[in-house]
This record gives structure tokens, sequence and C-alpha cells, in this order.
């Protein structure tokens, strides 16, 4: 375990009523990218590197918020969603295992290759009760049987969205936001113009555009959106991150910004065929990456870096590349 740490969250609101969790050291590093895409240029926040268990990536980020939450509902299960790569269910699993959360996972079966094999070997051997189906809508119809079933001790489980995107788990990108500011006023990096991120449940984008609204900087969001799955667009993003404003609001935050449509840009034309699909693009961007000393994977970091080198003419300015990849 890292050492404990104060959340810049809690900083900023010290009677914030939320509870915390450290799973991973903050702040995770920033450096500049030479050579990867072609006149930009290009940075990247290393979240690759966050996590102290057996899996590292975005989704701890979230779980230090959702852990203690789970906590305060008095729930022992939680019950979350994904297909059968997925990182976040893995990162639930292994870390909520640590903290006494039994996890209970609806797979949805996604197109197969090594990196989606090795990762459900690693679910299997996760801990957590695995349901596989077919399809989204299969899983959306079993989904009330599955979570009757595994009530344990009169504790209903907690349902948590695809990747942890509800208003709780989002706080874990306000907080990696404020961070950001944090860097550029060290000098660590140059203010952003734009942070790219792969969307594939929302929460890291909604929590990115209100925590640097939060922290003043007029860095703009664009999502590489990853997934077909549901909506994601730039009102779904904005409507998760009002919920989590709404959220810090009830827990005693004061002066929150309100976001909208417009304080974003969200765009899936580098998705493939449906989630989970490798593109040519992608593919050519896990290669560059690796000559690079990169480990990253087809599906969300390769999409994200395809989208910034096709986006290259149109970028002004430094642009923040976040490395969402759990390697580990």
């Amino acid at each position: 375990m890292s050492a404990p740490r104060e959340p810049l969250l809690l900083r900023r609101w010290p009677g914030l009523d939320l509870g915390h969790v450290p799973l991973g050291t903050a702040p995770t590093p920033v450096r500049r990218l030479e050579g990867l895409v072609d006149d930009v240029d290009l940075w990247m926040k290393d979240e690759s590197r966050f996590g102290d268990g057996a899996w590292a990536g975005n989704k701890v980020r979230k779980l230090e918020w959702i852990i203690p939450e789970a906590a305060r509902r008095r729930t022992n299960t939680v019950f979350t969603v994904g297909g059968i790569g997925t990182h976040w269910g893995l990162a639930c699993a292994l870390y909520g295992r640590e903290h006494g959360l039994r996890t209970v996972l609806g797979l949805v079966d996604q197109p197969v290759d090594d990196h989606v094999r090795q990762q459900l070997a690693r679910l299997e051997a996760s801990g957590a009760t695995i349901h596989r189906y077919p399809t989204a809508r299969q899983l959306r119809v079993a989904a009330p049987w599955l979570i009757a079933t595994n009530i344990r001790r009169g504790k209903v489980p907690w349902y948590l969205p695809a990747g942890g995107s509800n208003a709780v788990g989002t706080l874990g990108y306000v907080e990696t936001a404020l961070e950001i500011a944090e860097q550029v006023e060290r000098g660590e990096l140059p203010e952003p113009s734009t942070i790219v991120a792969a969307v594939g449940s929302g929460g890291t984008a909604a929590g990115l555009v209100l925590g640097l609204r939060l922290a003043g900087l007029s860095t703009r969001v664009f999502g590489v959106v990853v997934n077909d799955s549901f909506a994601l667009d730039a009102p779904v993003i904005a409507g998760l991150a009002t919920k989590t404003a709404e959220l810090l609001s009830s827990r005693g935050a004061t002066e929150l910004p309100v976001i909208g449509a417009a304080d974003l840009d969200t765009a899936d034309d580098w998705l493939g065929r449906t989630y989970g699909d490798p593109t040519p693009a992608s593919v050519a961007m896990v290669a560059k990456g690796a000559a690079a000393g990169l480990e990253l994977e087809p599906v969300y970091t390769g999409k994200a870096l395809a989208a910034i080198s096709d986006l290259a003419p149109t970028l002004d300015g430094p642009v923040l590349w976040l490395n969402t990849h759990g390697p580990r």
C-alpha cells in the first residue's frame, strides 16, 4: 500500500463528507513524448502507473472513492458489468477483495484477441463471481436476477455501471484534474490546450471536465469514444459531470461550476466496427508505442493516439494524452 495522502478534493473542502482510501501513488508523472505523433506538442500523463496491487490504470482512481462509499452504504457486494476483457472489472475484483468487498461481474462477449484472452484469464483468477452473456441486451434482462441471487446477509449488492462511471467513481478524475492543475502550477508541464482520453464509460472525461473548471484551467477535453454499447456523447458526459457536482454539493462542497455539453468534445470516428474491435490505426499505434517503450493496447490507448495523429493539423498548443492502460 502507498503512504496515506490527503486528496486534493479534501484539501479544497476540509469538511467534505466523503471517504477516500489511497490505492496508488499520486501525482502520476507527466512528460513530453517525442516522435510518437508528428506535428503535435504531445505530453503524456501516465495513469498506467496508478495502483499498488496486481493491476494498475485509471480504474483504480475511481475505486479510491467507491470502496469507502460501499462501506458507507453498508454493502458487502458490488455488482458491475463490462466486456470479457474489462480492465474495470478486474480492478474492482482485486481491490475490492483486499477491502472485504465481493465482486459479481456480468460480462458481455466482445471481439477476442490475445489481450482479451489474457484479461479474461485474469478475471477468472480474480475471485470474482462471473456471469457471461452473448449480448448486452441479455445481460440487461438478467441483471435483476443476478442482483437478487447475490444478496448476502440481507445486504443487496450495490450496482456499479460499466467502468465505475457513476457520480462517486467520477470523483477520481475530478481529483486527477486538480492534480494536473498543480503540475502546471509547478512548471512540470505547460497548461494543455486539450486533454485527450479514450471514453469507454464516460467517468474519466466527466471528472476531467468538472475538475478543470474547478481548477480554473481553460483546457478542453476531447473524448475519443471507443464504446458503442450506450450513448457517450457530450450531453451524456456533461450530465454525469453534473451529477458528480450535485454529489459534491450534497456532501459539503461549495461554488461548483455548471457543466454543459459545450464544455467538451467527443467523437467516435476511431471506434471501429464495435466495442473491443482493434483497428489498423490503433494496432499501428500500439506498435509505435512499444518502439518508444510504452505498453499500450488497441481498444483504448491505441485509438486515443490514433485520434491525436489524425487531428494533429487542428490541435493548437500543448496536448496532454492520458495513458490509461493498466499493464501490470
